[in-house]
């Protein structure tokens, strides 16, 4: 989550940077009106394909993020299940060898009188 925070911000910052870019270049620009408004032109097309870049790019990020949080998701549900069997066959097995002790008789030896 800190990464799109961070996105976020740069993003942010480049905009307001070319905003206030654009607002130099007007102020101090020496062209004519006509010029001035092709080059207004001709950056707000160059802005939004660079935006639309950043927009692919940062879909492209988050699609991966997302694919190799389902990734690890999944291993680690492997591994639960795993453990959850194992832990089944060990109890299985501790029951039988608890039921066998049960059913072998009782040496006389060792049951006590009274």
């Amino acid at each position: 989550m800190s990464d799109t925070s961070h996105g976020a911000e740069f993003i942010a910052g480049f905009v307001v940077g070319a905003l206030a870019g654009a607002a130099a270049a007007f102020l101090f620009a020496p062209q004519s009106g006509e010029e001035t408004r092709t080059l207004i032109h001709d950056k707000g097309i160059e802005l939004r394909d660079q935006a639309d870049a950043l927009t692919v790019e940062a879909r492209k990020r988050a699609e991966a993020l997302q694919t190799e949080a389902k990734n690890k998701a999944d291993t680690l549900q492997a591994r639960v299940k795993e453990a959850v069997a194992e832990g089944k066959t060990a109890a299985t097995k501790k029951k039988e060898e608890l039921l066998t002790k049960l059913d072998q008789p009782v040496p006389v030896e060792e049951v006590p009188l009274e």
